[in-house]
């Protein structure tokens, strides 16, 4: 099968010819029809694979940090190579997919084979996933619909941190997929929506969704447009769903909203906090953590846990199943946030018509409907096909292919001219050297 990875020491995009991955205990295998290219997150990243290694250094100082402690311990050039070992290794890109289960690992119990369903999945013809991480979908619902659920629930998440009441004042500062989606949930909500972005087509888009919008660059006073739409009071709450470096979206919050007013960041910015600003006013201030509890616990992840509803009312897959409930509804509309839609083996052209096209919104990778399911490992030389191996040098295979087993032993043993014959990995992910 194939699959997306790029080169944090590039920056390059690949489509790399993998094993088929197995399901693990809990997890189901999925067959991709699509998944979107998340504008903001894998635009980040691909700039941050072409920059070079100060650049990096400057992007990253908590990984610096690191790097001289690593250095103090194990010395300069043994630090550097697990620098470079670790940029040179290929990262799966990709979490909004769209595919039918096609086999489940054990213990599965809530889906069954032949289902659609929405996943956080990678960009990959068959990805495996945990029965947590998935949402079923009804006939209603287009697939095209369907794979904006995963960035819609990063923002309704966002959401119920903000707590938002009917008749509230909301403003969303950022328009891109998650802060067009989360307007129209807060708007859905009974909330009186504004939004600012400094882009004028996203702003055209969302106004044509019925949001009142500022765009920043033909208005830099925003703080007065917004404390004129709620007449000197402020607003109720901000949700920050922009990306930037910079403080200012988050300054901006202060300023306008309210005495005792909520701001959530959903997005990336600058955290540099202004505490006259909020202090003043009394604010709370809250970064909400991707798609909604349960997220990096491994208890609900992995294992599959599920939290009781009746403690933990909205975990990450109940999110995503009130998004897809949105879209059958007809609440949420996504047909307008579509860019562009690219073949899988056009994923190039379709990261470079990402960094090209700032206004970009939703770029879509369609996969084959035929692939071949029985083909789950790949021969990495024909030379080392265990059943033509005649060598008098050593031959060693390994099982599992790990971090310590990447940078440390396979490297060593090849090094040692000692003939590879077979590697084994969980997810088909093995050595580039």
């Amino acid at each position: 099968m194939k699959q997306v990875f790029q080169s944090l020491s590039t920056g390059e995009i690949s489509l790399i010819e993998k094993p088929l991955p197995s399901p693990k205990k809990g997890q189901v295998l999925i067959k991709s029809s699509l998944s979107l290219l998340s504008a903001g997150t894998e635009r980040s990243l691909v700039d941050f694979g072409k920059s070079n290694l100060i650049q990096k250094a400057l992007k990253q100082p908590d990984k610096v940090k690191e790097v001289i402690d690593k250095t103090r311990t194990d010395g300069l050039m043994s630090t550097f190579n697990s620098v470079q070992s670790k940029l040179d290794e290929p990262l799966p890109l990709g979490y909004c997919n769209v595919g039918t289960i096609i086999k489940l690992g054990e213990g599965v119990k809530k889906l069954k084979v032949g289902q659609r369903v929405v996943s956080n999945g990678y960009h990959a013809e068959f990805v495996s996933v945990s029965e947590n991480l998935c949402a079923v979908l009804s006939d209603d619902i287009k697939d095209s619909q369907a794979v904006f659920t995963v960035l819609g629930s990063i923002g309704l998440q966002g959401i119920r941190l903000l707590n938002p009441t009917f008749g509230e004042t909301i403003l969303v500062s950022g328009l891109g997929i998650i802060g067009i989606l989360s307007a129209q949930i807060l708007k859905s909500n009974g909330c009186r929506v504004i939004a600012l972005d400094p882009d004028k087509q996203k702003c055209k888009l969302a106004q044509d969704l019925g949001i009142d919008c500022l765009n920043l660059n033909e208005n830099s006073d925003a703080e007065k447009w917004c404390q004129n739409y709620t007449n000197n009071v402020g607003v109720d709450g901000v949700l920050i769903t922009a990306s930037t470096k910079s403080s200012d979206p988050i300054d901006l919050a202060a300023k306008v909203s309210r005495i005792r007013g909520r701001i959530v960041l959903v997005g990336v910015t600058g955290l540099e906090i202004r505490r006259d600003l909020f202090y003043k006013k009394e604010l709370t201030f809250q970064i909400s953590c991707s798609y909604g509890p349960g997220r990096y616990d491994p208890n609900y992840e992995e294992l599959g846990n599920d939290y009781p509803i009746g403690f933990v009312r909205w975990t990450q897959q109940r999110n995503f199943e009130a998004i897809i409930h949105s879209f059958s509804t007809g609440m949420l509309k996504t047909e307008s946030l579509i860019s562009n839609y690219f073949q899988l083996d056009q994923v190039k052209k379709a990261y470079k018509y990402l960094l090209e096209n700032y206004s970009s919104l939703g770029i879509i990778l369609k996969y084959p409907e035929k692939c071949n399911l029985e083909k789950n490992s790949i021969i990495l030389n024909n030379s080392n096909n265990f059943k033509k191996l005649k060598t008098k040098k050593p031959v060693v295979s390994f099982i599992g292919a790990g971090n310590y087993a990447q940078k440390v032993l396979i490297p060593s043993f090849f090094k040692a001219n000692a003939k590879l014959n077979i590697i084994s990995s969980q997810n088909g992910t093995g050595p580039v050297f």
